[in-house]
């Protein structure tokens, strides 16, 4: 009997929670298989078969909390599964590609024609009760788990017989469609009663990953001497430069030319000169970081979450923009590894993406600084040279600080440093 036991995730993370088993218990596993699906603090991870065999119990059931190490399940290995019942196997097992290749030439005219229709209408296919485990994305059964839907049971495929995300949210609404149809045709009552409004609430269980990040929050306030500081910043010469090379850089990138860059590259030139917002302390000690990764906050379905950009201060403005965009798929994609949120030592928010005008970022913690974007939005100012009134596109910028190793005095000439050099691109460059 083989122990299938939660392997080694990474430094920081002791404990998962499995989110879903991706097999059944009798059923044969080829070696390389995934088998369960891990939620951690910051990532799914798919968790596969080192051995080919019968998977023979479960120990712990979706929601269970598992360390590492743990055992989770028994595998009868060299098994195999014939009518339902385990058999011993003797030789060498063909491999999945050659079952296929054998299926399907044993298979006859009919049942291809039956096998046409299935694809031709996907969701026709899904009527079928006796498929045990629907093929889903993992960030669809996430999302099946927190909704309490069944996925056998969403009629809702891509034209590959997938179960996605949008097909659940789908299946979900409809049910709820006709919730609210029934609860229309019921009799009218002037007062709820309390089993009533106790029918009316819906209790879901938050997901791993927002406790983390609600933790992780709470905490960053409790031990941080946390202030923020703020100014904004004409964006005119930025807008202006992209205006005028957006259609070049693309040509010669293959990535357009974002505020993004802009911004990582003026918080990098401003670090330099005020090393202690690139720090980070252990105990009574101060941790000066002689390197740049940036973290780049992205919001998720799931959650916040801060991918980093290594050695920002070594690439360039198209380097940038290329990896804030790989980044920013795998987190969208729920594919982000844990190696990508690790170690950033300054991080860059962007409320504007939303319409924030106006907000105050919380620390990062570790981390002892975070520069907070918002919405560029056109205000009449007054241009001191000439003493006149233009309406310029202007965005208010936000430091967020540990008070405890950076005074007010630094983290004011932080921010009005980022504002000079977006200012004027030509200093950004230099300076960077």
């Amino acid at each position: 009997m083989i122990e299938i036991k939660v392997p080694e995730l990474a430094e920081s993370i002791s404990e998962g929670t499995i989110a879903n088993w991706l097999k059944n218990e009798g059923e044969f596993v080829q070696k390389g298989e995934s088998i369960v699906e891990l939620e951690t603090d910051k990532v799914n991870i798919e968790i596969n078969s080192e051995y080919s065999g019968v998977l023979k119990k479960f120990l712990y059931q979706p929601g269970d909390t598992v360390q590492v190490g743990q055992v989770i399940a028994n595998m009868e290995e060299n098994e195999t599964v014939t009518n339902g019942k385990s058999e011993q196997v003797e030789g060498p097992q063909k491999t999945e590609i050659e079952k296929q290749i054998e299926a399907v030439s044993n298979t006859d005219v009919s049942s291809q024609e039956k096998q046409k229709e299935t694809i031709a209408n996907p969701a026709d296919s899904v009527k079928d009760k006796n498929k045990p485990n629907p093929v889903a994305s993992p960030a669809a059964r996430k999302k099946a788990r927190e909704l309490g839907i069944d996925l056998s049971e969403v009629p809702y495929q891509d034209l590959l017989g997938r179960v996605r995300v949008d097909g659940v949210e789908a299946y979900k609404q409809s049910l709820e469609s006709k919730q609210n149809q029934a609860n229309q045709e019921k009799k009218p009552q002037q007062v709820a009663t309390a089993g009533e409004k106790e029918e009316m609430i819906e209790r879901v269980k938050m997901s791993r990953r927002r406790q983390t990040i609600a933790k992780r929050l709470v905490e960053a306030q409790q031990t941080a001497a946390m202030l923020t500081t703020f100014n904004e910043v004409d964006m005119t010469a930025i807008m202006a430069l992209r205006s005028r090379r957006k259609d070049s850089f693309y040509k010669n990138n293959g990535v357009k030319l974002g505020f993004m860059s802009f911004f990582t590259k003026a918080v990098i030139g401003a670090l330099k000169a005020f090393p202690l917002l690139n720090a980070e302390i252990q105990g009574n000690e101060l941790l000066l970081k002689k390197f740049y990764d940036i973290g780049i906050a992205v919001s998720t379905d799931d959650g916040l979450v801060v991918p980093v950009v290594r050695h920002a201060d070594r690439l360039g403005f198209a380097g940038i923009e290329k990896e804030i965009g790989v980044l920013s798929e795998k987190a969208r994609t729920n594919s982000l590894a844990l190696s990508d949120l690790q170690g950033g030592t300054f991080t860059i928010t962007n409320g504007g993406t939303f319409g924030s005008l106006y907000s105050t970022p919380i620390l990062n913690a570790p981390q002892v600084g975070i520069l907070g974007m918002h919405k560029i939005q056109k205000r009449p100012v007054v241009i001191d040279e000439t003493d006149t009134v233009e309406v310029r596109p202007m965005m208010y910028l936000a430091l967020s600080y540990d008070h405890r190793i950076v005074d007010g005095k630094e983290a004011v000439q932080f921010l009005v440093m980022v504002k000079k050099l977006l200012e004027d691109p030509e200093d950004l460059l230099l300076e960077s």
